[in-house]
């Protein structure tokens, strides 16, 4: 048997001390200042923030550090504790969407969205990133990582907008704009708005509508594990994860079809309708019917559901029924498996073994295709589930999958 790897946050001075010192190495000066930004774990809501949906995700206690400081020219210099041997570099003068390779899109996008957005003052900058949220599990490191980058900029260029919960919204848009359009990789805003407006101990009920305020957006949700004997229990299978191959953009492209079919202007439209009907589930049906490609179905299936889903969690987990939290945890990943079907092997496997050994309820979270489980645990239970998915990894000839110990809703982004 080997024993599962848990991934420990760093602390705020390590991550500070630790970022000051990449950048100091790497490009012979202190930096101006040290930002922080987090990963995020969703907790039921998923692939519902691009059709307008509610998804309610937490921040996490791992974070992505970035040491930054601004040029004066439009030059961008970039290293990460990844690879500390290599500087990424970018030009903002004349740059497009896709205009930059690898992982130097996200930040060095970041400032060319800005600039996009009328913000002229934005310049170059030489940054260093050191992080703790892991690569590729679906906890978002890339919006930790352009959240970060937005948080530094705003600060350094004065453009005033990161120190309040509405001014926010503006370098989230930002950071969107940097990853779908120069990175390439399809994004609805979950993650952003998780990393920048979470509270220490809440999740936040994030309501996608489009010309919501930022007030009218998100509210607090009380996720007080302790008070109900919980913990929650994130496994990064490390299976790959990847939303750039344009299997996420496929699924986002079925669900605007099938809203233009329905003749409406996205799905959450009639996930408000089907949801309050007297009977649901004939009122689910007969949209279904509408619509003749299985594939469409599907997903809008999921979509209308997984809506429905995210105000049940909430106020089964507002009134101690974690019975009932956990049966629409089990519910989201069985549909995200069987209809939206983006969940591997490693995802199932988890999930599975999660529920056989304990679990009120576990899911995969995130876009899928990879990445990581939660389960809905009583204290204390975390790591031997953990070692049984391991275990159990091991013995189907998978990755050894990580786990994060008994994570709790920690506070957005601030400057470290």
């Amino acid at each position: 048997m080997t024993a599962v790897e848990f991934i420990e946050p760093i602390s705020h001075e390590d991550g500070v001390a630790q970022a000051s010192d990449l950048f100091k190495r790497t490009f012979g000066a202190d930096p101006a200042g040290v930002w922080a930004a987090p990963g995020r774990v969703n907790l039921i809501g998923e692939h519902t923030d691009y059709n307008a949906g509610l998804c309610l995700p937490i921040a996490l206690p791992h974070r992505t550090f970035l040491a930054l400081s601004p040029r004066e020219d439009t030059t961008v210099r970039l290293v990460s504790d990844v690879a500390t041997d290599k500087v990424a570099t970018a030009d903002l003068d004349g740059l497009k969407a896709g205009g930059v390779d690898g992982w130097a899109a996200y930040p060095a996008g970041v400032a060319w969205a800005l600039r996009e957005a009328g913000f002229d003052q934005v310049k170059g900058f030489d940054a260093a990133f050191v992080s703790c949220v892991p690569l590729g599990s679906g906890l978002s490191s890339s919006a930790a990582m352009t959240c970060s980058t937005a948080l530094a900029l705003d600060d350094v260029y004065g453009l005033g907008y990161g120190s309040t919960d509405a001014g926010r919204v503006t370098l989230i848009n930002a950071a969107i704009k940097s990853e779908n359009d120069m990175a390439g990789a399809s994004t609805g805003g979950l993650d952003q708005n998780a990393s920048m407006r979470c509270t220490a101990g809440h999740a936040i009920l994030l309501d996608c509508r489009p010309g919501l305020t930022p007030l009218e957006s998100v509210s607090q949700q009380e996720f007080d594990l302790d008070k109900y004997g919980l913990e929650l229990l994130v496994v990064d299978t490390q299976a790959p994860h990847q939303l750039n191959d344009g299997q996420y953009a496929q699924r986002r492209a079925t669900c605007e079809e099938a809203a233009r079919i329905l003749g409406v202007e996205n799905l959450r439209v009639v996930a408000d309708q089907v949801n309050a009907a007297d009977d649901p589930v004939a009122a689910l049906a007969d949209v279904l019917e509408k619509l003749d490609e299985p594939a469409q179905i599907r997903c809008t299936r999921h979509v209308i559901t997984e809506i429905g889903r995210v105000t049940k969690f909430v106020d089964a987990f507002k009134a101690g029924d974690i019975a009932k939290a956990g049966e629409l945890f089990n519910a989201s990943h069985n549909s995200l498996r069987d209809d939206y079907r983006v969940t591997v092997p490693e995802l199932d496997t988890a999930v599975n073994i999660a529920r056989a050994h304990g679990a009120y309820g576990a899911r995969m979270t995130g876009g899928g295709f990879g990445g990581s489980i939660i389960a809905l645990v009583n204290k204390g239970a975390g790591h031997d589930i953990a070692q049984r998915i391991a275990d159990e990894f091991k013995a189907q000839g998978f990755n050894a999958p990580r786990a994060l110990p008994a994570v709790a809703a920690a506070a957005a982004s601030r400057e470290a």
